[in-house]
């Protein structure tokens, strides 16, 4: 499940390296501030030692080891607030669950509606929907996904149902509330 973290444990004059694999030995591709906040990691190594997170328009992997998990909200599924958006047709859908949504599509009217609070697929952990305004629903899968577009990685896979009957596809991520 894609969580929010904070860098942790790195001094004030270093960065964190982010790298081409799971392993120290690995390429340096970025890096993360000593003091990086609200850092999204999308996948785990096998080894549950390494995260998988975006670092400008590409991904990479970090120790755990200097990670810290941002404690999470109990009221609401994976995260209070999502971006999510897909391309071909390029389009957005920003949701803070239980409050407000926000969609806005290429050539369409931007519209702002009510979000309720996602809802977990029944015997699955990895699946949820939500209603958007009165008529919309996304589905929501933790999975691997690809905009197609950058080298950005997403653990979050979206279906948008619009209220005017079109179908989106994309990927979300996580938003800092």
């Amino acid at each position: 499940m894609p969580q929010l973290h904070d860098v942790t444990g790195v001094a004030a004059d270093d960065v964190l390296n982010v790298r081409a694999s799971a392993s120290a030995s690995s390429e340096k591709i970025s890096e993360l501030a000593h003091n990086a906040t609200n850092v999204e990691v999308v996948d785990r190594s096998p080894d549950g030692k390494w995260g998988l997170v975006n670092s400008g328009e590409a991904s990479g992997w970090v120790s755990f080891r200097f990670l810290a998990p941002q404690a999470e909200n109990p009221d609401v599924p994976i995260a209070r607030k999502l971006s999510c958006s897909g391309t071909e047709p390029f389009w957005t859908l920003e949701v803070e669950q239980g409050a407000q949504a926000r969609f806005d599509g290429l050539g369409l009217q931007a519209m702002s509606m009510t979000a309720d609070v996602m809802q977990q697929a029944r015997g699955r952990i990895d699946r949820f929907s939500l209603t958007v305004g009165l008529s919309g629903v996304a589905m929501v899968r933790v999975q691997q996904c690809s905009d197609g577009m950058s080298d950005r990685a997403y653990g979050l896979d979206v279906d948008y149902l619009h209220q005017d009957g079109a179908l989106y596809s994309g990927c979300c991520s996580l938003v800092a509330h």
